[in-house]
């Protein structure tokens, strides 16, 4: 093993800064570690004189990416750029074809390419790493492929965006609105420069289809994902659901049914005493379920300069030790096609309606649900605002096909006032 670990770092934003203070501020402490030193030869970004917190001027340049990933002075290539192609592809692509190992904390690049990637580095002998992509701080991919190896993976799921749990968590403190809240989000400076990717459970679902790889043993398939976002989701909602005993979550969830790979993202309630429950603010839980381990809870900061860069300096160490596991936990050519299926596993269900204030207008609704194969669990109503009669209720475990067919049959009805709300109750 060579003396000392030479690293190349593409992107020097948030992520990238954090990197580099890691390395300055601890290299006995790495070094101690991994029984060799750690230092980096190069960087990249699209500024060079750029106002930063540290100083690169130490560090050989390279205005290209793919410059920086072709130096033969360097031993492992740190891609923080972003974006699913142009220069964050093409570098890795170029780190890969000349020999040096890859660590990438890039969600999108891996979940259109993850598949090419690995097998790309695993060919050539050399190492894929992304810890720092799926879940900021939270170890989950070492946990998932090295720790519970053994399990069989019955579940994943969790809340996996920082930014859509702070908005839920602050409208239910607040009383605000989702757009108020939103755009307090986006002053703040919480959201992507797209805000889609965060609100709309994009973000979510490219971390989830990379653990559902790892978890069930297939290529990635992002394109199979069920992918909804919070922006539907009312004050409304929020309290009443709070009122029943349950908060709503952004949850990213993956399972290996009978008939396939179910994955979606949407929003869901949970028990507000569970550990999902309880999350507060932008902070994100990982739940695995494994058949040895049982139920598994990781949480920790989903995001940030110094707990993202520090699972990009776990995959560094990790080489540094001679250490190169395969990219998602078995051989990149022996996962096996994914049959992605839409969720019609039981679940209960929150239904929220707004029904005219008439004599038999529970018995159609409640005819309506029995005769769609929906069980009324619990049902509440609330004071009357105008005609309507808002009204809650919570189902026993039902397909989302049998939901989907009772509010199909209510809507055709004319005692609805409003359109109604369903949303999946998880159960934890």
């Amino acid at each position: 093993m060579a003396d000392e670990l030479r690293l190349g770092i593409a992107g020097l934003g948030t992520v990238g800064t954090g990197v580099i203070k890691i390395i300055e501020k601890n290299p006995g402490l790495l070094k101690a570690r991994c029984g060799r030193s750690i230092s980096i030869k190069a960087v990249s970004a699209r500024s060079r004189t750029k106002p930063r917190e540290i100083d690169i001027s130490g560090y050989e340049w390279e205005n290209e990416p793919a410059a920086l990933a072709r130096r033969s002075d360097i031993d492992v290539y740190i891609e923080l750029i972003g974006g699913e192609r142009g220069s964050a592809k093409d570098s890795v692509e170029a780190a890969l074809a000349t020999g040096k190992h890859v660590v990438t904390a890039n969600k999108a690049m891996l979940a259109a390419h993850g598949q090419s990637l690995a097998e790309a580095a695993e060919e050539s002998g050399l190492a894929l790493r992304f810890e720092a992509a799926v879940a900021g701080g939270i170890p989950v991919v070492k946990v998932l492929s090295e720790s519970m190896a053994a399990n069989r993976i019955s579940r994943v799921l969790g809340v996996m965006n920082g930014t859509c749990n702070y908005i839920l968590t602050r409208m239910e403190s607040s009383g605000l609105s989702y757009d108020e809240v939103f755009a307090e989000a986006s002053g703040l400076g919480y959201l992507e420069a797209d805000p889609t990717l965060d609100v709309g459970g994009i973000d979510s679902g490219h971390k989830l289809a990379l653990l559902a790889s790892i978890a069930f043993g297939t290529r990635v398939n992002f394109a199979g994902m069920e992918i909804e976002g919070i922006d539907r989701v009312s004050i409304t909602d929020i309290e009443q659901a709070r009122d029943m005993g349950f908060r709503i979550k952004l949850l990213g969830v993956a399972s290996m049914t009978d008939k396939g790979l179910e994955q979606r993202t949407q929003p869901c309630l949970v028990p507000m005493d569970s550990p999902l429950g309880q999350l507060e603010s932008a902070t994100n839980m990982i739940v695995l379920e494994g058949d040895a381990a049982g139920q598994v809870f990781l949480r920790g900061a989903g995001a940030g300069e110094g707990p993202t860069a520090s699972s990009v300096m776990s995959d560094v160490m990790e080489l540094a030790r001679g250490q190169k596991a395969t990219t998602f936990g078995q051989p990149a050519k022996s996962l096996a096609n994914a049959n992605p299926v839409s969720s019609n596993l039981p679940a209960p269900f929150y239904l929220r309606m707004a029904l005219k204030d008439q004599a038999g207008v529970l018995a159609m609704i409640a005819s309506a649900l029995g005769d769609s194969g929906v069980s009324i669990n619990r049902m509440r109503q609330y004071r009357h605002e105008g005609e309507a009669a808002p009204v809650i209720m919570v189902t026993h475990k039902t397909s989302p096909a049998n939901i989907a067919k009772a509010i199909s049959r209510i809507k055709k009805s004319d005692v609805v006032m409003e359109e109604p709300v369903s949303i999946r109750i998880e159960e934890i």
